[in-house]
């Protein structure tokens, strides 16, 4: 019997309602607010957050070292209190990636989130290898991100779900539909007794939402949720509930929210991520700014911010939603794959 087994299964069973992916705090002279940090998360779970991906590309994961890094997760660890999973990033190369995965299980992390490995071209054995590598590195279970450099095919997505039992999901932050329902079908025909996730990890995921909800993938990371995690949470119920109602809210808020936070996003470099952690700041909590190479956004950018928070939040109070909408759909498991696992 497979060693990870119950480690894989666990985290499996757990994953479920909106994933919230966590600013990484500084103070004013750039050093880790650890104090900040676990404030942010701790309101995050107490907003209805399914699980905490800490430490990942929102958490400024490239600008931490092996000591901030291991220390952040902890922290997130700490704020969780067990309520929910916390997975933590990991990327670089093989062997750096490996240190960082180490970390993450010394820190109390349920599993990992593996992003593309640095800068080179990889064909698909070598994505395999390094995938097999960081599976081998700690007794973390692993979620494989899918996107820039590290693009796999069916085969390949089949090959770790049959030869690598730590990996447990597929994020995608591609967008190739057709891929993606060619990697869903793949794995429900060639191996139906194998529970795997599917997450949409597009930069805003809600903006796609209603497509991947059609070919069967529910998980998605929602950057929203750390800045107005009412409205997050109001999109998220609507949109899991699948009925005429719930769509219409679905579409008035990618409408008034969610279609002009992504045009905003658009105008700047990093604002996928420097943007959230400015409406993190906006809501009351001193996260600080982003370290290099990013950089934060101007004056207009955090005004017209503002205004598609308060256009969302005006759409919600019109809809008779809010915080708490809809809960019923939070706690269940979402987005897996349709071969004998639960759907949210």
């Amino acid at each position: 019997m497979d060693r990870q087994a119950p480690l894989t299964d666990r985290l499996s069973n757990r994953l479920g309602g909106l994933l919230f992916f966590p600013v990484t705090a500084f103070g004013p002279d750039g050093a880790l607010n650890l104090d900040a940090y676990r404030t942010h998360v701790e309101r995050g779970v107490e907003a209805g957050a399914g699980a905490v991906f800490a430490a990942c590309g929102t958490g400024e994961y490239h600008a931490l070292d092996l000591d901030e890094y291991e220390a952040v997760v902890a922290a997130a660890v700490e704020a969780t209190g067990g309520r929910v999973p916390v997975l933590a990033g990991v990327g670089h190369g093989t062997a750096l990636a490996s240190r960082f995965a180490e970390r993450a299980e010394r820190a109390g992390a349920e599993g990992l989130l593996a992003m593309p490995p640095y800068l080179v071209l990889p064909d698909q054995e070598g994505l395999i290898r390094h995938f097999t590598a960081l599976a081998g590195a700690s007794g973390l279970p692993l979620i494989v991100y899918q996107r820039d450099n590290a693009v796999l095919t069916p085969e390949s997505v089949l090959r770790l779900a049959a030869e690598v039992p730590q990996v447990i999901g597929l994020k995608d932050g591609l967008g190739d539909l057709d891929l993606m329902q060619r990697i869903v079908s793949a794995l429900r025909t060639e191996a139906p007794e194998r529970t795997f996730l599917y997450f949409n990890g597009l930069p805003t995921a809600e903006l796609t939402g209603l497509a991947y909800r059609g070919i069967g993938v529910r998980l998605y990371s929602s950057a929203a949720f750390a800045f107005a995690p009412d409205v997050a949470l109001a999109f998220h119920d609507a949109l899991q509930a699948g009925t005429e109602e719930g769509d219409e809210l679905v579409n008035a808020l990618l409408d008034a929210f969610y279609r002009p936070l992504v045009e905003l996003r658009n105008t700047g470099r990093g604002f996928a991520v420097s943007l959230v952690k400015a409406g993190v700041r906006q809501q009351g909590l001193d996260v600080g700014g982003v370290r290099p190479p990013l950089t934060d956004p101007g004056e207009e950018a955090v005004k017209e911010l503002d205004a598609i928070v308060a256009r969302g939040r005006a759409v919600l109070a019109g809809a008779g939603a809010g915080a708490g909408a809809g809960a019923g759909a939070r706690g269940a498991h979402g987005a897996r794959g349709s071969h004998g696992a639960r759907g949210e």
